[in-house]
């Protein structure tokens, strides 16, 4: 399989944590939560965490303060579908195919639930075939993205499609939930709106780099799973984000790395890029000591959890996007995810 198109998407509303911090201040909520989280949320909005800017999907910080079943759930079913087509849109252009090439779409997401599902609407925005196959995978949180394209490398490896699309989008300003739980505040202060796609081919595309799928592997802990994982509270969903997830991607990541690397007979000198989802800047910083990374291998993560915070599924899809258009040099890359389960992915890219 071979990734020939990458699209990505967010909304036109950026906010620093400056204005974030501001509009807390300035709301209803800021009373309602004891001392301890007001100061919490000052320490994470006003020092350097790695993250200077969202992008949400509101047009005032104000609504961000609007925190109810109806009003969360129709921000998601508003931003999501259009987020979603946009990035399959641009993957379509960047893969130089139109609407009908497609065999499959494959969407993924955690933080909604529409029925009919998101490719319904993907589908119908893209103007994808009737018979298209529509899969969507949810509850995966930040993870998702490699799941889904195994999916689409499953499907592609039957013969049963020669080209699949591959979305993952996250509507975070449609989960965010405020109370004292330090964990509920940090998610708050950290996740971002975004879509990333990709356009998966059986063959590569004439003129264009090479980034061919050469070996995934995943490892699941489920004795872990109340380390990050959504729980529905009144009728919304509410992120437990504990203090043990660095440590839990610093010691899942590496061990699906070794997997893949034993099987292809390489060593983690042979690596030449990588990948990373950036779950914060502490995961960041676990994962760079743990496999000995520099400043410039973590670089790419870096800058996209800085400009647009912990974009969830979707953050994979910037990165890899970015590391490209940057004409990083070929070689094996490594490209990497983890989340709720609590999950680890990972896949081997040969770029050229």
């Amino acid at each position: 399989m071979y990734i020939v198109g990458l699209g990505t998407a967010h909304p036109e509303w950026r906010y620093t944590k400056a204005d974030c911090w501001e509009s807390f201040k300035a709301s209803s909520w800021f009373d309602r939560l004891d001392r301890r989280a007001r100061m919490v949320t000052e320490l994470v909005l006003s020092r350097d965490n790695g993250i200077e800017a969202r992008r949400l999907a509101v047009a005032s910080l104000e609504d961000a303060f609007s925190i109810d079943p109806d009003t969360l759930h129709a921000r998601f079913q508003t931003h999501a579908p259009a987020l979603a087509a946009q990035a399959g849109l641009r993957a379509l252009a960047d893969a130089r195919l139109q609407a009908g090439d497609i065999d499959a779409v494959i969407v993924s997401t955690c933080t909604g639930y529409l029925c009919p599902a998101l490719s319904s609407y993907v589908t119908e925005l893209l103007g994808l075939r009737a018979d298209v196959m529509a899969l969507d995978l949810v509850g995966q949180g930040c993870g998702a993205a490699l799941p889904n394209l195994r999916t689409g490398d499953a499907l592609i490896a039957s013969g049963r499609c020669s080209r699949v699309l591959s979305i993952c989008v996250e509507v975070s300003s449609a989960a965010m939930y405020l109370d004292n739980d330090i964990g509920v505040l940090i998610s708050a202060c950290l996740f971002g709106d975004g879509a990333g796609a990709a356009v998966l081919s059986a063959t590569p595309v004439d003129g264009k780099r090479s980034v061919r799928w050469r070996r995934s592997a995943s490892i699941t802990d489920p004795t872990q799973r109340d380390a990050l994982r959504f729980e529905q509270r009144g009728g919304l969903l509410r992120n437990i984000l504990t203090r043990e997830v660095p440590g839990l991607a610093a010691t899942y990541a590496p061990q699906v790395l070794e997997n893949v690397l034993h099987a292809e007979g390489l060593q983690r000198s042979d690596i030449s890029g990588w990948i990373w989802h950036a779950g914060g800047r502490d995961v960041l910083a676990a994962l760079s000591q743990r496999l000995s990374l520099s400043d410039a291998d973590i670089q790419h993560s870096a800058n996209i959890l800085r400009e647009y915070g912990n974009l969830s599924s979707a953050f994979v899809y910037f990165v890899l996007q970015a590391a490209l258009a940057a004409d990083e040099p070929g070689g094996n890359w490594w490209l990497a995810s983890f989340g709720a389960g609590f999950s680890s992915h990972g896949a081997l890219l040969d770029v050229a």
